[in-house]
């Protein structure tokens, strides 16, 4: 049976697997995944340590190297990767337990698409925990083909215990994942 490939067209991936990171601190950083996504070795040794949270075989993985320093701010390299909740509650609950635990993000932005805090591993990898703010891909793409993200597309900085106070209390959704909300 012959098999006939379109090798025009374009295929994405069916889903993002994993990454990988090289750190100073091996053991700290498998300490700190576990804390923040809930991740466990499925695999570790001296050098190595391969991590999941769910299903896949591992989603992150982290090589020891022999470097004592950080590479400078700015660095070409990775910037962060991101992971997505799917309710804002969740966000709002981790944020609490890490906040509690004394991890606390060095960066909580609404991007507009999503409510997002940004932390930093160890070695100082960023990590983004965001969540969607808007229900339908219609909604989204018709927000980021409009004004308000053509002037801002990074978006407004928000304070997150502000921001958990008013999700505590009630406030509704819509306003909470709003620009400027907290």
């Amino acid at each position: 049976m012959n098999r006939t490939l379109n090798s025009e067209k374009v295929i994405s991936p069916a889903k993002f697997a994993h990454i990988v990171l090289r750190t100073r601190k091996l053991e700290e950083a498998v300490a700190w995944y576990a804390e923040v996504l809930g991740a466990h070795p499925v695999f570790k040794n001296e050098f190595a340590a391969f991590l999941t949270y769910d299903d896949e075989h591992h989603r992150i993985a982290l090589i020891a190297t022999g470097q004592d320093e950080r590479p400078p701010g700015g660095a070409v390299g990775l910037d962060h990767f991101a992971c997505g909740f799917d309710d804002f509650g969740d966000l709002m609950s981790n944020y609490k337990r890490l906040r509690d635990a004394g991890i606390v993000p060095v960066w909580a932005v609404n991007h507009g698409p999503t409510t997002s805090l940004y932390y930093e591993d160890p070695d100082g990898a960023r990590l983004e925990l965001q969540v969607d703010n808007f229900a339908t891909e219609a909604e989204l793409k018709g927000w980021m083909e409009g004004p308000a993200f053509a002037a801002n597309p990074i978006g407004v900085e928000f304070d997150a215990d502000k921001l958990l106070a008013r999700y505590e209390a009630g406030d509704p959704l819509e306003e909470l994942k709003a620009q400027g909300s907290a």
